[in-house]
């Protein structure tokens, strides 16, 4: 049978059209850098040494610094690991993906068990949606944690949220529950190492979720001194970093760990153990010659103090609930020596702009999900060493304490429990020691600002987890009005 000359050469071209598309979509995948995402656990920026910290070795993160972007005014908009980690993977706030304090235990393993984000499309499901191979190697602390989620081919994990000791809590490996075999930061270090390696000479990119529940700098285990590598260092140093001050009336945890020597010394050994892990980290992909085309991020879930201000750990440590900068201020770093000028950043971003970022550097931006909307914006251009047009405005929720931050003023308010209201003048007093709230030369100011607040909670909180509009937590709420249907009463 003949064939039509046109018919043919439109085939033909058609083919052709095809064949060039497929060429396309395969280079552009085959130059799509890998992803190492190294997110630590109740870790305060200040403790590192490229943040200003002169007694914590971190020789490793502070190499990172400098091949990289530091942004010197990372920040958390809650101080608790579950909810501040699903807006790592959500770019949504505690009002919208409904975490508004830690996931119980029950529901990470056992018959109640389940997925907290399961409505949402994550950052790891666009990833392997897009080609890339995904691992976690460490705490999920999201839910259903004996089963992986689809996105994931390698998945290695904590039973609990909480840690109580480094080499004796119980770790899911391959599906089992098991005794962590060796100090739990080398145990993910080595499990991230075997991923990379897995995978270092695959056809598709790789998205490693390196999730260290160190530092840790909370529970008992701060009472008891550190056994890890560097407790010998550590063992007769004073470390002046961690201020030694009267306790703050509003501490309501941690009391034990205030000015005891024992405790800031296991916190910096702890720092340091996560350090060795960058480290280890940064030499496998070295040696199998993927740094260059991989971006590492360094940052952490929550902020921390370690005696500022006379407080010791998070937000959620204190009664009323606690709204200061070092809660949320967390390290951040961005590396990729194939797209990302090494250089310092002053802006200040937060951690539900880091999903909207990381999709726009890597070219999609189109990707991310338009319902819910996102308060997040793009840092990417920053990445990208462009000039940047960017508002200092960030906002933080505890339950029921809000915050409201700009350049040179924070607001912070308090309902369900009603609580006392604070102003800050954060640019002579960047320490919040003095609250100007009700000061009559500063109500406007004050308006203005309480204003900012009500206005974007108004515009992202879902109706259902708005705890203001008496919407409800995912978490059981620790800190309520007693006429709360989740009031508990409080115990030391």
């Amino acid at each position: 049978m003949n064939r039509s000359p046109i018919l043919f050469c439109c085939t033909t071209l058609l083919l052709m059209i095809v064949g060039q598309s497929n060429l396309i979509a395969i280079q552009a995948s085959q130059k799509r850098p890998n992803i190492v995402f190294i997110l630590t656990d109740n870790h305060g920026a200040w403790t590192l040494g490229c943040y200003g910290n002169k007694d914590i070795r971190t020789p490793h993160i502070d190499q990172l610094a400098k091949q990289g972007m530091l942004f010197k005014r990372s920040m958390s908009n809650n101080p608790v690991c579950s909810p501040t980690r699903a807006t790592y993977l959500t770019g949504l706030i505690p009002s919208q993906h409904g975490l508004h304090s830690f996931f119980d235990q029950k529901y990470m393993v056992g018959p109640e068990a389940y997925y907290a984000l399961e409505e949402f499309e994550t950052l790891p499901e666009i990833l392997h949606s897009e080609g890339y191979v995904c691992g976690l190697s460490g705490k999920w602390h999201l839910g259903e944690n004996m089963t992986p989620q689809p996105e994931y081919s390698d998945w290695t994990t904590m039973v609990r949220g909480s840690t109580s000791n480094f080499y004796e809590d119980p770790i899911i490996e391959n599906g089992e529950v098991k005794k962590t075999p060796k100090y739990m930061t080398d145990f993910w270090t080595d499990h991230a190492v075997s991923f990379i390696e897995k995978n270092k000479e695959g056809e598709k990119p790789f998205f490693l979720f390196l999730s260290y529940n160190g530092p840790y700098c909370l529970s008992t285990l701060l009472l008891r001194e550190a056994q890890n590598r560097h407790a010998e260092y550590y063992s007769d140093k004073f470390l002046p970093s961690f201020p030694r001050d009267n306790i703050h009336p509003w501490q309501y945890n941690n009391k034990d760990f205030h000015n005891n020597i024992v405790s800031i010394r296991r916190v910096a050994a702890e720092v340091s153990g996560i350090d060795d892990g960058v480290g280890t980290v940064m030499e496998t992909l070295k040696k199998h010659g993927l740094d260059e085309n991989t971006i590492v991020i360094f940052t952490g879930d929550q902020g921390w103090m370690g005696g500022q201000n006379g407080f010791f750990g998070m937000g959620d440590h204190t009664r009323p609930y606690a709204a200061h900068d070092m809660m949320m201020h967390v390290p951040l770093i961005f590396r990729h020596p194939a797209g990302i000028q090494p250089g310092q950043s002053n802006h200040m971003v937060t951690n539900y702009d880091f999903m909207p970022s990381l999709l726009d550097y890597l070219g999609l931006k189109h990707r991310m999900p338009k319902k819910p909307v996102s308060p997040g914006r793009s840092y990417a251009p920053i990445l990208r060493g462009e000039q940047i047009d960017w508002e200092t405005a960030m906002y933080y929720e505890m339950e029921g304490c809000r915050s409201a931050r700009i350049e040179n003023w924070k607001y912070v308010e308090r309902r369900d429990p009603p609580g006392p209201s604070e102003f800050y003048d954060m640019k002579n007093d960047p320490f919040e020691r003095v609250n100007l709230y009700g000061q009559a030369e500063y109500a406007q100011v004050q308006k203005e600002l309480q204003g900012k607040m009500y206005q974007f909670f108004n515009k992202y909180a879902d109706p259902e987890y708005d705890i203001w509009k008496g919407g409800r937590s995912k978490a059981r709420r620790l800190y309520t009005s007693p006429n709360h249907p989740d009031y508990r009463p409080l115990r030391k």
